[in-house]
């Protein structure tokens, strides 16, 4: 048998009905790269349309790609794809963590591990290298994932690496997660896991990665990617000014300065200038408790955390001893939404309570942030929040709730900021307490079950962009059209950074604009920050682009919180990256030589397949009006403070039109050949990706475009 490097070669395959565990071929799937499109191209196969998240016939599919495990910087991320609870369709998508679960799944021989049927009794799926075994959990089912990955540990060693769901999961609430580690989390398909009675997934790997190429040219590229690496998200300018740094911005994830401490790390450790030419001093880069959290944390830092082979360490790992006052362990970890989705169902902010002062905002935080880890319960990308406040601003819980589930919620500590109210709300959620709890089943259950009408839709402050329920996730407040656009092909939040990478970099526009001409086009690809002009050709090559390297990194698997590289912070390079590199590791990894056009390509054709796969389990071919729409916020004119209507693509708004957003959508339909008509994939456009199966199968069902 011929050598595979990059991948393990072998996908581990689990009936939990039947028991049956067998292995298949991971590289019949090469043409879909790896992780998601692997995935896609398994649940296009093997799950049939008309199947429900919570049916034992839906599968859940955790995969890696060819660059985890070797060493590729930020290439720790496990994609995890199945069908969606809260898609009203039960549309297919993906959730991803970081974390060590990825590549000690490929050192313990496996790239993905394929999980169907349901058990009839709790159960965990323990996998030592290629020893694999399905063990009762019965014992475990009832706990909060702290404790079920220390009962892992407990019979695979302090090195194993766990997955697993808490009681959301287990009660399958549509809003749950599945995590791994301290804090990281794959958000919506923790139910999924539930429904099947598997409660975690343990790996120990002893093996490691065959790499095709000279250890030299390795090593190479290796250092170059790190000489043009930034903070979290690609930020490549400092927040304050520096003597190497030729601008700053105040609102930078490169937080680091002289004076700022990782404050209670023993000693106290001070992040210093990190200039760019000191590869020792990246880690230190991104000190993100102060930006997630505020000033306050610096003292609570311990350090920063991440995932395997990442050196940017963007997880904020804290020692909160007034934690120890509720029963909760003082050390909490997370980043980004993790903090902030907890502190959003606090919609009137975490005022001055129980006796924590200034810090009361960190405290309850934090206590928030332990709970929704512990139960599991997914935030949805802060929605949950949103959704919470909405219902309460318009009377909604007064109107569906029994009269005495009402009175027995303590709404005076959430209206005057009092943290312990997430005690309650957490516990009420992830246990499907009355009727109150249904807030757990995602926003388009809501609006059906209660009767939300235009109006919650519409309502700008609710950040939902379709009415499937996605929340905004870097929209059209981010890049104009080119934000807007990637909002729309998701069946659940974008969770796309490709772009944001890239326009996030907080270099000056005019540098921003130079470099998008030289990989778009035309510098009107990008426009000014809140200075929008109308779409043009370029803004959707953008989004085509952002879109394809979005499923690329998510098939890689590399983090899309890094990747891609398109900037650096290097002066002498005239602060360009490089948006080859993924091809160039994933050439040096396989030996199966790839362009960077050529990968990009290979991305294509898994989107194109991702898109077919949506027609297939709406049944309805024409995307554009029942996928792809947007709410009515989004194009409104927003009005000045004399009540007049500020006209879009006039400085200060970011807001749209319908017929420049209707141009749009069919500018990007046209980057991959889809109809522009329905925005459907046509018989054409899918066997140029070499998915002509895939359209006889939508002509069977009429679900080509005519």
């Amino acid at each position: 048998m011929a050598q595979i490097f990059g991948y393990s070669g072998k996908i581990l395959r689990v009936d939990l009905t039947t028991g049956k565990i067998s292995t298949d071929e991971t590289l019949k799937y090469k043409d879909f790269i790896g992780g998601e499109g692997m995935s896609m191209k398994i649940m296009w196969d093997e799950v049939d349309p008309g199947t429900k998240a919570y049916d034992a016939e839906n599968k859940i599919i955790f995969g890696t790609g060819p660059l985890c495990g070797t060493g590729v910087p930020c290439s720790g991320r496990t994609n995890i794809t199945s069908l969606l609870p809260t898609s009203p369709f039960n549309g297919v998508s993906s959730s991803h963590m970081g974390g060590y679960f990825a590549t000690e799944l490929k050192y313990a021989g496996w790239d993905m591990i394929v999980v169907e049927g349901k058990a009839a009794n709790p159960v965990w799926l323990r996998i030592e290298d290629e020893k694999v075994t399905i063990e009762d959990a019965r014992w475990m089912w009832g706990k909060g994932i702290f404790d079920t990955q220390a009962m892992v540990a407990s019979f695979m060693g302090k090195e194993a690496q766990a997955a697993a769901i808490g009681q959301a999961g287990e009660n399958m609430v549509n809003l749950s997660v599945i995590r791994t580690g301290a804090s990281h989390s794959a958000g919506g398909h923790g139910g999924v896991m539930g429904s099947k009675k598997l409660k975690a997934i343990g790996v120990r790997g002893t093996g490691s990665v065959k790499i095709a190429g000279d250890r030299k040219d390795w090593m190479e590229l290796d250092k170059f990617m790190m000489s043009i690496i930034g903070a979290n998200n690609q930020m490549v300018v400092p927040t304050t000014p520096q003597p190497w740094a030729e601008f700053s911005d105040k609102s930078s994830r490169w937080t680091a300065r002289k004076g700022l401490f990782w404050g209670a790390a023993n000693p106290p450790v001070e992040t210093g200038e990190c200039n760019p030419k000191d590869m020792q001093s990246v880690g230190l880069r991104t000190q993100k408790a102060i930006f997630d959290l505020g000033p306050g944390a610096e003292k609570y830092t311990v350090r920063m955390g991440g995932c395997s082979h990442c050196p940017i360490r963007c997880h904020s790992q804290l020692k909160v001893p007034q934690l120890e006052k509720y029963g909760m362990d003082p050390y909490v970890a997370n980043t980004c939404v993790g903090w902030s989705g907890p502190r959003g169902v606090m919609f009137n902010g975490i005022k001055d309570f129980d006796g924590h002062g200034e810090d009361s905002n960190i405290v309850g935080n934090a206590i928030g942030t332990t709970l929704a880890d512990d139960y599991g319960v997914w935030c949805n990308y802060a929605q949950i929040g949103r959704d919470l406040k909405y219902c309460w601003d318009k009377g909604v819980f007064k109107r569906v709730l029994p009269a005495d589930e009402y009175a027995s919620i303590p709404w005076e500590k959430l209206v005057k900021g009092d943290a312990t109210f997430l005690i309650d709300f957490y516990d009420r959620v992830a246990f499907k307490k009355g009727e109150f709890s249904h807030i757990g089943d995602g926003s388009a259950a809501i609006a059906l079950r209660w009767g939300l009408g235009d109006d919650y839709w519409n309502d700008k402050n609710g950040k939902l962009w379709t009415r499937g329920g996605y929340p905004v996730h870097h929209s059209n407040e981010a890049g104009a059209q080119v934000g807007a656009l990637i909002s729309c092909f998701s069946n659940r939040d974008a969770q796309n950074h490709s772009h944001m990478n890239f326009i996030g970099s907080k270099l000056p526009i005019k540098i921003q604009k130079e470099i998008a001409g030289e990989i778009f086009g035309s510098p009107d690809a990008l426009d000014p920050p809140n200075d929008y002009k109308p779409m043009n050709t370029f803004k959707a090559r953008f989004a085509a682009w952002a879109l394809k390297r979005s499923i690329l990194h998510n098939s890689l698997t590399v983090c899309n919180w890094m990747w891609p590289m398109s900037v650096s912070h290097d002066k002498e390079r005239g602060y360009r990256g490089d948006t080859g590199l993924e091809a160039k590791f994933f050439s040096l990894a396989t030996g199966i030589k790839m362009t960077e056009k050529e990968l990009d390509e290979a991305a294509a054709r898994c989107f194109t397949l991702f898109r077919a796969i949506t027609v297939r389990q709406m049944g309805d071919a024409d995307l554009r009006a029942g996928h792809d729409h947007m709410n009515k916020w989004i194009t409104k004119a927003d009005k000045d403070k004399e009540g007049k209507e500020i006209p879009q693509f006039t400085p200060g708004t970011i807001q749209m039109t319908e017929e420049d957003m209707a141009l749009a959508q069919t500018m990007l339909y046209r980057e991959f050949g889809w109809d522009e008509k329905t925005g459907a994939p046509t018989r054409a456009s899918l066997e140029m990706y070499g998915l002509a199966g895939v359209a006889e199968d939508l002509a069977r069902r009429k679900l080509l475009p005519s």
